[in-house]
């Protein structure tokens, strides 16, 4: 009988690789794509990427499980009493709104992020766009006027945020630094906007992991064994909490100069290594 292709170790690594880059504005699919390739592992495709990502989903419910009370509670009453134009209702309407452009591009999308070589899962690409989002990054700390709160975000708002956000089907792109450069750009304060790409993340991660989960339950889990699976998305779990309590505690009071400076280092090195044939 084969042995699976991922060990323990493997995905505890994983897990932890995504438990980290996940929230923090660095791109967790990037990292999943370069650190299985520095260590000359195989490469764990966006399927079993997805799955564990949906630890991280649980971390974020686990964290921000008050707001989302409040957002959907609030939102049942203001539909009941129509009242539409509510806080809780615009934020509702924001992060339904923001969904739906990766849903509808990774759909149409999945079939070259999962082929064999795909293009987008090409290391120089990776690094390109970890160099390109962080110097987006520069653009948003230098002209964002850092007013708005969560509070103040509409339809209007979180459309332009979820367009961001499908920018991460690219790695090197970063979900949360995507949505948190929009946000920003918007002229909300670092924390809220950390706060609203945490929640708009929500809803897209927790799709995208369940709709591969599904998929490898009906075609087999070949590569790696569910023990395995579990690890890895436990581990992304607990790593992913620790994250997001510190990124909200370090937005507080810091700017994102120092995501700046990983990205454009992270971005060179990648492009460097792969064009050296270090990794590939």
């Amino acid at each position: 009988m084969a042995h699976p292709v991922m060990t323990l170790d493997q995905a505890i690594v994983l897990g932890i690789v995504q438990g980290l880059s996940e929230f923090l504005p660095i791109s967790s699919s990037a990292h999943l794509r370069v650190v299985p390739a520095l260590m000359h592992w195989a490469d764990p495709g966006t399927a079993f990427s997805a799955v564990i990502q949906l630890g991280s989903v649980v971390a974020v419910l686990a964290y921000f499980y008050k707001d989302i009370i409040e957002i959907t509670s609030g939102t049942i009453r203001g539909i009941k009493a129509k009242d539409y134009g509510g806080r809780d209702v615009r934020l509702a309407g924001a992060i339904i709104l923001g969904t739906i452009p990766i849903c509808v591009l990774g759909l149409l999308l999945k079939p070259i992020l999962e082929q064999d070589g795909s293009p987008l899962r090409e290391l120089p690409v990776v690094g390109i766009a970890s160099i390109v989002m962080g110097l987006l990054l520069v653009l948003a700390e230098k002209i964002a006027q850092h007013k708005k709160s969560i509070d103040d975000m509409g339809a209007k708002d979180g459309l332009i945020v979820g367009l961001a956000q499908a920018l991460a089907l690219i790695p090197g792109c970063s979900r949360s630094g995507s949505t948190l450069t929009a946000a920003l750009l918007l002229g909300m304060k670092r924390a809220d906007a950390a706060r609203f790409s945490f929640l708009l993340g929500i809803p897209a991660v927790a799709l995208s992991g369940l709709l591969e989960l599904s998929h490898m339950a009906k075609e087999g889990m070949h590569d790696v064994s569910v023990s395995t699976l579990v690890i890895g998305l436990l581990t992304s779990l607990l790593i992913s909490y620790l994250a997001i309590a510190w990124l909200m505690k370090y937005l507080q009071t810091h700017a994102t100069w120092i995501f700046v400076a990983y990205r454009l280092v992270f971005g060179v090195l990648v492009i460097t290594l792969s064009v050296m044939g270090v990794i590939g």
